[in-house]
C-alpha cells in the first residue's frame, strides 16, 4: 500500500511539475512574443522581457526577434534608361514592428524574407528602370578626378550633370517598399546598392573606351617628347657647330700668329747673315732630302753641291 502511495506521489508531483513548466515562459529581452491557442493568437503582443505565465497544454508560444533582420538579395541583371544592362546587388535591413499582425501575415522570418525578395527587387528593377546609368552609379554632379597632369584644356571622360544619384534611387526603393510592407507588421529600415557591375557586353565596351582613351594619351605624350627630343637635337647641333666655328677661327688666328713670328724671325736672321742663313737653310734641305737611300745625279755646275764643292 506504501508502495503505491509513493508511485502515486512521485506521479502527481511529475504532473505538477509538466504543468507548472508549461504554464510559465521566459520573454528574453532581445524577443518579442505572440500567444496561440489551436492556431489563433491570443491577447496582445508580449514584448517586455521576464517571467510571464500561460495555460499550459492549450496556449503556444512564439517567438520573434525585436532586433534589426539583414535581408540580402539576389545579384539580378537589370535593364537601365539609356538601355545598359548591369548586375545590381543589394542588401537591406529590416524589422518586426507588429508581431501580431506579422504572425497573422507573415507566420515566421523566412515567409518574410521571401515576400522581402518580391518586394525589394521588384522595386530596384523598377527604379533602375526609370533612371540612367549614370545616375546609378554616381550620387553628384563632381567633377571626375584626373590623375595626369593633361594640361588645361584636357580633361577625362565628360562631365554629365546628375540629377538624381545614387542615394536618391535608393530612396527611392525604400519608399516605395515602405508603402507595400506597411500591412505586414515589418518596416524596412535602410536599403543600399550593395555592388553594381556592368554586363560582360557592356564591360567589353567600356574597356575598350578606356584603352582608346590611354592610347591617345600616350601618343600625345610620345607626340610631345619627340618635339622636345628634336629642340634638344637641334640646340646641341647649333651649340656644336657654334664651337667648332669658334674653335676653327681661334687656331687660325694662332696659326697666323706664328707664321708671322716665324717670317719674323727668319727676316732678322737673314738681315744680321744672309750668308749663313742661306747655309742653314741648305742643311736642313739636305737633312730632308737626303737619306742612304737615295741617289742624286747632279750637274757639276749646280747650285745645290755649292757647298759641298766648297767642303772639298
Amino acid at each position: 500500500m506504501k508502495q503505491v502511495m509513493l508511485i502515486i506521489g512521485i506521479i502527481v508531483v511529475v504532473a505538477l511539475l509538466a504543468v507548472l513548466s508549461g504554464a510559465v515562459y521566459i520573454v528574453h529581452e532581445t524577443k518579442q512574443v505572440i500567444i496561440t491557442q489551436f492556431g489563433k493568437p491570443v491577447g496582445e503582443p508580449i514584448s517586455d522581457p521576464g517571467l510571464h505565465f500561460k495555460v499550459p497544454f492549450f496556449w503556444k508560444v512564439h517567438r520573434f526577434e525585436k532586433r534589426f533582420l539583414e535581408w540580402d538579395g539576389d545579384r539580378n541583371q537589370l535593364p537601365t534608361k539609356d538601355k545598359r544592362f548591369v548586375f545590381v546587388d543589394t542588401y537591406a535591413r529590416w524589422r518586426i514592428t507588429d508581431p501580431l499582425q506579422f504572425f497573422k501575415r507573415l507566420r515566421d522570418e523566412r515567409s518574410a524574407q521571401s515576400r522581402l525578395d518580391d518586394i525589394l527587387d521588384g522595386e530596384t528593377r523598377n527604379t533602375v528602370a526609370r533612371h540612367r546609368l549614370i545616375e546609378v552609379v554616381r550620387s553628384s554632379s563632381r567633377q571626375f578626378t584626373v590623375v595626369e597632369e593633361l594640361g588645361d584644356d584636357q580633361q577625362i571622360g565628360e562631365n554629365v550633370e546628375i540629377e538624381f544619384g545614387r542615394g536618391t534611387l535608393e530612396n527611392e526603393v525604400l519608399v516605395a517598399a515602405a508603402g507595400r510592407t506597411s500591412d505586414l507588421g515589418i518596416e524596412v529600415l535602410d536599403f543600399r546598392f550593395k555592388r553594381i557591375n556592368y554586363v560582360p557586353q557592356v564591360r567589353e565596351e567600356v574597356y575598350n573606351r578606356m584603352i582608346s582613351e590611354r592610347n591617345r594619351i600616350a601618343e600625345r605624350f610620345r607626340s610631345e617628347g619627340a618635339g622636345e627630343s628634336a629642340r634638344i637635337n637641334g640646340e646641341k647641333e647649333r651649340e656644336l657647330r657654334q664651337i667648332r666655328s669658334e674653335a676653327y677661327r681661334q687656331a687660325q688666328e694662332i696659326k697666323g700668329r706664328a707664321d708671322a713670328e716665324a717670317a719674323d724671325i727668319y727676316a732678322g736672321a737673314y738681315n744680321r747673315d744672309p750668308e749663313f742663313y742661306t747655309f742653314l737653310k741648305t742643311m736642313e734641305v739636305y737633312r730632308v732630302a737626303l737619306d742612304p737611300k737615295t741617289t742624286l745625279l747632279l750637274g757639276t755646275d749646280g747650285e745645290f753641291l755649292r757647298y759641298l764643292e766648297k767642303a772639298k
